[in-house]
């Protein structure tokens, strides 16, 4: 099969990433835009762009059917999702099969597999990858207490559907269970129309590590290797690098083994990532989550292994092998990317949208910068405040730390504030540099600012 022209169902850097890989594989672009995105960056350099409706993102980027009729009277014979919005909708890729549509990216039953985390953690269990203590969904305050003292305090309450920290609770005291329970079902309720949540034990010296994994319609499935994605605020990444700094090479292997592992289990086919915890005081890994599209943290994955991942999924939807079997693929270097956002750090993060007066982002031959933004772009208030990806590479991590410290600092962006300068106090940080990192190191540094 022959992909021609594709509908890139998303905005921001994700849609140009998207277009400037159909450009050079011949494949026509036609992106879908809100009302406030028709003079984006993404907009100027398709082949055409699409209005599907006003800027709030549930009247454009979030309406499955708005998109694929966009599709349909664009003559697209494709549909890329991105990362985001409907990118693990199963409703968008049945609605994309119903309509002769190819969807790049997995079958919608992959994608109700993986999304929801109690049936993706059985299928895990049940192919022997280590999975973290824990329950069946909750509800009654009783069963949930029960269920907390047979796992051990702390524990986690998750949503079983959707993610980016919405849903999740921390609770150390049993005597608030019950109340955090509720808030979390509600909280799950209204972020995915899905209020199941269950409890996992809470690792608190964790480090979060993930393996990039492709497989094509003919069975095969590969491995790209791990990230390291431990430096999260409110569970969103901010920093992350491949490969994961300080691990054996057992531990490495185990953890991609894993990986495969699960994937092979439900005979994945496009681009996924497997998340895992892994416990940095009795070094075990677990399993803990599968998102069934591309990351925003792969560009660190495609610097270290010369591959393009944005690719690979249109070869596996369009129904082609692999290019290259899992002794083929070679692991080279140290790349780490910050995600730059329109954001006040010294006010909790609050959002910084406006005019950039000012845009002048570093150039060296290591350093690749994934961003829509130029000079006088507003940034808009009605959607994610991420408004650059910084990747550096390095023949080691020493050296990928030194680039991206120096990358950091040459960075100018006028007009609005940004993370930029956070961004080079973690990455600074004796902590970050030791590869001693887990996922409470930015609340830390975040705490020491307070003072």
């Amino acid at each position: 099969m022959k992909l021609a022209r594709v509908l890139v169902a998303n905005r921001g850097e994700i849609a140009v990433r998207i277009i400037r890989t159909c450009q050079a594989i011949g494949i026509e672009t036609v992106v879908a835009t809100s009302e406030a995105d028709r003079d984006s960056l993404a907009a100027r350099i398709a082949d055409r762009a699409f209005c599907v409706g006003p800027a709030s993102a549930s009247e454009s980027y979030l309406d499955p059917e708005k998109m694929v009729a966009a599709a349909v009277v664009t003559g697209c014979d494709c549909l890329h999702p991105g990362y985001g919005f409907l990118a693990e909708s199963p409703d968008l890729a049945r609605l994309c099969a119903e309509n002769d549509i190819v969807f790049v990216g997995p079958s919608p039953d992959h994608i109700l597999q993986m999304g929801n985390k109690i049936l993706s953690r059985k299928i895990a269990e049940d192919s022997g990858v280590p999975t973290l203590p824990g329950s069946e969904p909750v509800s009654d305050p009783e069963d949930a207490v029960s269920a907390a003292k047979e796992i051990g305090l702390p524990v986690m309450i998750k949503a079983a559907s959707g993610g980016g920290g919405r849903g999740m609770k921390i609770v150390e005291d049993i005597d608030v269970l019950g109340a955090q329970i509720e808030m979390a079902a509600s909280e799950a309720g209204a972020a995915f129309g899905d209020s199941t949540v269950y409890l996992e034990k809470y690792i608190g010296n964790a480090r979060h590590i993930e393996v990039q994994v492709l497989g094509d319609s003919h069975g095969n499935i590969v491995h790209l290797g791990e990230r390291d994605c431990s430096l999260q605020r409110r569970h969103q990444k901010m920093v992350e690098e491949a490969p994961a700094p300080g691990l054996s090479e057992d531990l490495r292997d185990g953890i991609r083994d894993a990986a495969v592992t699960l994937a092979r289990a439900v005979d994945y086919e496009s681009a996924g990532t497997v998340e895992f915890i892994f416990d940095a005081d009795s070094g075990a890994f677990y399993f803990l989550e599968m998102n069934t599209r591309i990351q925003v943290e792969h560009p660190v994955t495609e610097m270290i292994t010369g591959e393009d991942l944005i690719e690979e999924q249109f070869r596996i939807a369009a129904g082609k092998k692999l290019r290259f079997s899992q002794a083929e693929i070679s692991f080279r270097g140290h790349a780490i990317e910050c995600r730059i956002n329109a954001e006040r750090p010294e006010v909790g993060f609050a959002p910084s949208p406006g005019v950039i007066t000012d845009w002048r982002p570093p150039i060296a031959p290591y350093i690749r910068l994934e961003s829509h933004c130029f000079q006088n772009y507003r940034v808009p208030v009605n959607y994610d405040s991420m408004i650059a990806k910084l990747v550096v590479y390095g023949r080691d991590r020493p050296q990928a730390i030194r680039r991206m410290q120096h990358a950091l600092s040459q960075f100018v962006i006028g007009g609005i504030e940004t993370t930029a300068a956070f961004q080079q106090r973690l990455i600074s940080s004796s902590t970050f540099i030791d590869g001693r990192m887990n996922t409470r190191l930015v609340d830390e540094i975040v705490g020491q600012s307070n003072k």
